[in-house]
């Protein structure tokens, strides 16, 4: 399974924020997506889930040989707040979640399995999400794309604001599912790109530009990306 996007531009007034983004993603990998603040990483993914469309270029998702349009129910987008009914438990809003997913669950696993997969405590489910630690809220929201199983999962800085240990439980997470899904992981920290990513992929003046994989886990690492994105005013 690859994600291609090809040739995809978007605009805003005057200012083009991708100008020719060119680049195809694989299944069974995790995608670092770096680039400097204001470069389009949230505008690519909002192109990518439907949020926006881009004045040119295509994305297309090739299964088993075949390639079609890729279409908003083939996204998951998890956040970085998570967007969640606050006014349900944690319960409620995952068995709702699970009806009206029926056709996508595997039927050997209950509710409770679900929460033990994401090590929200018993005492803890049937409580209303609004009390629920940010970290709580962005595994439930994971959960959700765990049990639907989109292609494509797109991920907006969701580990920024965790403490070490919930960090760590959502990285083993993504690790688990990456075997059946594309994986683009947006961060401005190259520490964990650098420790969760199988490649790291550029967003620069509009364009998406792959990094030698030998450079993953270099010293030279953070300098070379410093390098790449580093503006000619930078000088």
């Amino acid at each position: 399974m690859k994600l291609l996007l090809e040739h995809i531009q978007k605009s805003f007034g005057t200012k083009q924020v991708l100008k020719d983004a060119t680049f195809t993603f694989e299944k069974g990998k995790i995608y670092g997506l770096l680039g400097r603040n204001g470069a389009g990483k949230t505008t690519l993914f909002n192109c990518l889930s439907g949020e926006q469309s881009p004045e040119q270029g295509t994305v297309q998702l090739e299964i088993s040989g075949n390639f079609a349009p890729l279409t908003d129910e083939q996204v998951g987008y998890v956040f970085a707040t998570p967007i969640l009914p606050e006014f349900l438990t944690g319960y409620e809003f995952l068995k709702f979640f699970i009806d009206i997913n029926q056709d996508k669950v595997d039927k050997s696993k209950t509710i409770e399995d679900y929460f033990e997969l994401i090590r929200i405590e018993p005492e803890d489910r049937h409580r209303l999400i609004h009390g629920y630690s940010h970290g709580m809220k962005n595994k439930l929201q994971m959960l959700c794309f765990m049990i639907a199983k989109p292609p494509v999962i797109l991920l907006d800085e969701p580990l920024t604001s965790f403490d070490v240990v919930v960090a760590l439980e959502m990285k083993n997470l993504l690790k688990e599912i990456k075997k059946d899904h594309i994986l683009i992981f947006s961060t401005h920290i190259l520490q964990l790109a650098s420790d969760l990513c199988d490649e790291i992929v550029v967003l620069h003046q509009g364009n998406l530009q792959k990094v030698d994989n030998h450079m993953l886990k270099s010293p030279e690492f953070e300098t070379e990306i410093i390098k790449i994105l580093k503006d000619v005013e930078d000088e």
